[in-house]
């Protein structure tokens, strides 16, 4: 038998296959898709200190090999998903962990303290790449100070198992996780999605409401891998890989370059049976590699 056991911190996952936020709703809108036991774990929907109505459409647009949004963090607050969604997911076999996004550190504080006393809430990931309007616009996560400012808030705040989600949209990616590692994060997932954009050339005008969005699919997939690489190889922490991830194969790219975990995302869309099938992946490639634990090939990229 192949165990796929993988640890994230003391977050102890069945497998190492999670969903992305954004991509996979609340989980309930895949259950006759999927096996939602079977998950490794799955990542609600970015949750906010207040209700979001998010952007002006059109806010999505689809690009080769890939996707373009620009969807604004629509939800519908915490204090909703504690009351409404909560109770219907709380039962499930799999790991739940709550996407936290904030405008200020302030806001991620109080997300994180009011999903702490959750008991079947066992980590959330803090979404470093939001707007920080009181840093006048700047993004947390591109900057060692904000991203390291934000990180330790919540590390004070927040007792159980935090995955910091690093933004791709800087120079340097290690510089930004060693930064995290270093205020208490118990692991970090990357990379978001790459800054985007595209033009209606009829209208000569651009096709988000936002002019800009974030792209993501299998575009995305080697600037991931290479980012995943790099920073497994700057930090002590578990890495969770995900970026373009539409096959087996694809999820084992990261796993051997250093990730413990993958996120599978847009791939959710245009196949919703994708996390069954890189399960049954992963378990095949074990038998054929003679690996009896798949936390062996985490980094075993032959160099």
């Amino acid at each position: 038998m192949v165990n796929l056991e993988v640890n994230i911190g003391s977050l102890k996952l069945k497998n190492p296959v999670l969903t992305a936020s954004g991509t996979f709703g609340y989980g309930t809108e895949f259950a006759d898709l999927v096996d939602l036991n079977r998950l490794g774990g799955f990542v609600v929907k970015g949750t906010t200190l207040n209700h979001r109505e998010g952007n002006d459409y059109p806010r999505m647009a689809e690009t080769p090999m890939g996707m373009l949004n620009a969807v604004g963090l629509q939800n519908k607050g915490v204090d909703y998903f504690i009351e409404h969604i909560y109770p219907e997911i709380k039962n499930i076999d799999s790991k739940i962990i709550v996407n936290v996004s904030g405008a200020s550190v302030s806001d991620y504080v109080a997300v994180a303290e009011k999903l702490a006393p959750l008991e079947n809430i066992e980590a959330i990931e803090v979404n470093i790449s939001c707007p920080n309007v009181k840093q006048g616009g700047m993004a947390f996560g591109t900057t060692c100070a904000g991203a390291a400012e934000v990180t330790r808030a919540i590390r004070n705040a927040y007792p159980k198992t935090m995955i910091v989600k690093l933004s791709p949209n800087v120079t340097d990616i290690t510089e930004i996780a060693r930064a995290v590692e270093a205020e208490g994060a118990d692991s970090v997932s990357l990379i978001n999605t790459l800054l985007g954009m595209a033009v209606d050339v009829e209208r000569q005008k651009p096709v988000l409401s936002t002019v800009t969005g974030g792209l993501s699919g299998p575009a995305v997939k080697p600037v991931a891998v290479r980012m995943v690489w790099q920073v497994s190889r700057a930090v002590k922490i578990p890495v969770i890989g995900l970026g373009g991830i539409a096959s087996g194969a694809d999820a084992m790219e990261f796993i051997l370059a250093g990730a413990s975990a993958i996120q599978v995302g847009t791939a959710n869309f245009f196949n919703p049976r994708i996390t069954m099938e890189i399960i049954d992946y992963m378990e095949d490639y074990c038998h054929r590699h003679n690996v009896k634990n798949i936390y062996e090939l985490t980094g075993a990229l032959k160099l």
